[in-house]
């Protein structure tokens, strides 16, 4: 099986909400293919989602790392901060999510899927 079908796999994991399922298939994709944005984000989600808040909190610094400008990045890792218990240094990811555009909720769009993160 190739990447992409392990992505795709991932995927399908992720939509049945077996999101530790889903982190298994990714990680090693996610370290073929380092500069795929797509791969990092659903990493990122499948780790917050299991409650993997330290690994959540890695990938979407790496997600931030391949797109400096993704406001919606930036409130994850916040929202991410803010479950461990670091609301200080999750401000400052706020208001550069904020700054972006992106405004703060409750329930963030975590992609084009709109995922609960709650």
């Amino acid at each position: 099986m190739n990447t992409y079908d392990e992505f795709q796999r991932a995927q399908m994991f992720f939509d049945a909400k077996d999101y530790i399922s889903a982190s298994r298939l990714l990680a090693p994709v996610a370290e073929a293919e380092p500069g795929n944005g797509a791969v990092a984000e659903l990493l990122a989600r499948a780790y917050f989602h299991s409650a993997q808040l330290g690994r959540a909190e890695d990938a979407f610094r790496r997600l931030i790392g391949l797109d400096p400008c993704n406001g919606w990045a930036h409130e994850a890792l916040a929202r991410t901060l803010e479950r461990r218990n670091r609301p200080a240094e999750a401000a400052r990811y706020r208001k550069l999510a904020a700054a972006m555009g992106v405004a703060a909720a409750e329930e963030i769009e975590v992609s084009v899927t709109a995922a609960n993160l709650a």
